[in-house]
C-alpha cells in the first residue's frame, strides 16, 4: 500500500465533501475552484496553520499528535470509522515497515470451532481482515453455499463478490454488498498497510474488476459491527438476517459473525428451512465422507 498516497487522497476526498455552509463558514458567492472546503479553511477550523495542514494533506503525517488528528477529524466532520481510519493511517506513517514484526499465522482454536458448531440454528463464521472465511458452522456453510461452490480455499468474500457471477444473484442489493466489501478492505488496509496478502488481493481485484477499482478509489471506510444483511439463497429463497460481528480478543485480527432472525418473521421460518435442509444434506453426505 502507498501510505502517503492514501493519506493524501483520503484527506482530499473528505475535504471535498464539506461545503462552507455545512462547516458553518460564510459563503460570499462566486465560483470556488475546489470542491468543498479550501485547505486554509480546514486549517482554520482545526486550529493549525495553513502550511502545516497542507503538509499533512500531502501525505506527511510524521510526528503528528493525536490531538491534531482529532482536530482535523472535527473540522472535516469525520464519522467514527473515518476518524479511526485517520489515526490508523498516522500510525502506519510513523511505523518503519522494516522493523514491523511479521504477523503470526492466523489459526482457529478448537474452542472457537466448538462454539461455531454449537450454534446449530444461527449461521456463523470467523473471518480475517481480508475477508477470508477461516471457520464456519454447517448452517453458515449452507447459507454461503454459492461462495463455497468453488474449490479455492479459504473462501474469500471479496473475491466472491466481485469475480463470481453468482454473487449478483446471492446479494439482492449487490451494489450495497459491494460497497460494504470494499469499505471493509479499505479499513483493514489502514490498520495493516504492510500485509502482503491483503495487498495482493487488492491488486488482483483492482486488475480484474472495474467495479472494485472505482469503489477503492473513493477511499470510503466503515465499521461493521451490527445491522441487517439480505440474501437470495438458491434453495431457501429470500433471507433478511440481523448480524452481529464480534472481534475475538484472544485472536487479534479475527472476527466472528453470526446471523439471526426474529421469531415469527418470514426470515425466521426460512432460516428454519435452511437449518432443516442443512441437517438433511449433512446426514445424506456423511456415509460418503467416512
Amino acid at each position: 500500500m502507498d501510505t502517503q498516497g492514501d493519506v493524501r487522497e483520503f484527506l482530499a476526498s473528505r475535504r471535498a465533501k464539506i461545503t462552507p455552509e455545512r462547516a458553518g463558514l460564510p459563503n460570499y458567492g462566486g465560483t470556488r475552484r475546489v470542491a468543498g472546503l479550501r485547505r486554509a479553511e480546514v486549517a482554520m477550523l482545526a486550529g493549525v496553520s495553513p502550511d502545516y495542514y497542507t503538509r499533512l494533506e500531502r501525505g506527511n503525517l510524521s510526528g503528528v499528535s493525536d490531538s491534531v488528528l482529532d482536530a482535523i477529524a472535527r473540522a472535516l466532520q469525520l464519522d467514527e470509522a473515518e476518524r479511526s481510519h485517520l489515526h490508523d493511517l498516522a500510525r502506519a506513517a510513523n511505523t518503519n515497515p522494516r522493523t514491523r514484526r511479521r504477523p503470526a499465522k492466523q489459526q482457529i482454536r478448537p474452542g472457537v470451532q466448538s462454539l461455531l458448531d454449537a450454534m446449530t440454528d444461527a449461521p456463523a463464521f470467523v473471518r480475517n481482515g481480508r475477508l477470508d472465511i477461516l471457520a464456519v458452522n454447517p448452517i453458515g456453510r449452507a447459507l454461503y453455499s454459492p461462495a463455497f461452490a468453488t474449490t479455492a480455499r479459504p473462501v474469500n468474500l471479496a473475491r466472491f463478490c466481485f469475480l463470481d457471477p453468482a454473487a449478483e444473484d446471492f446479494y439482492p442489493d449487490w451494489a450495497d454488498a459491494a460497497d460494504t466489501t470494499v469499505n471493509l478492505l479499505r479499513t483493514e488496509a489502514g490498520r495493516d498497510p504492510y500485509n502482503r496478502a491483503l495487498t495482493d488481493l487488492v491488486g488482483e481485484l483492482a486488475t480484474r474488476s472495474d467495479d472494485f477499482r472505482s469503489r477503492w478509489a473513493a477511499h470510503n471506510v466503515r465499521l461493521h459491527h451490527t445491522g441487517v444483511k439480505h440474501f437470495q439463497h438458491p434453495v431457501a429463497g429470500r433471507l433478511d438476517l440481523a448480524f452481529e460481528a464480534m472481534p475475538l480478543p484472544a485472536d487479534p485480527g479475527l472476527t466472528l459473525t453470526a446471523y439471526s432472525a426474529e421469531a415469527g418473521t418470514p426470515a425466521h421460518e426460512t432460516l428454519r428451512l435452511l437449518a432443516s435442509w442443512t441437517a438433511t444434506h449433512t446426514s445424506a453426505s456423511t456415509p460418503a465422507d467416512t
